[in-house]
């Protein structure tokens, strides 16, 4: 099972230096966990959102 992932945005560990990818990344965790989202949900989200990407990039 992956290891959790614990995202504190007020930090002093920045990841202004980290990629773009990365960023949208924790963001997206930071997203979920603050708003309690169930992991089974933002999995059905993701995968939504993953199809609806593929098709704007095979346009």
């Amino acid at each position: 099972m992956p290891k959790e992932v614990n995202i504190d945005k007020n930090s002093d560990s920045s990841i202004d230096d980290a990629p773009v990818d990365v960023q949208l990344a924790v963001d997206l965790i930071y997203l979920f966990e603050s708003n309690e989202i169930d992991p089974q949900v933002a999995l059905s989200a993701i995968e939504m959102v993953k199809s609806d990407l593929i098709a704007k990039l095979s346009k």
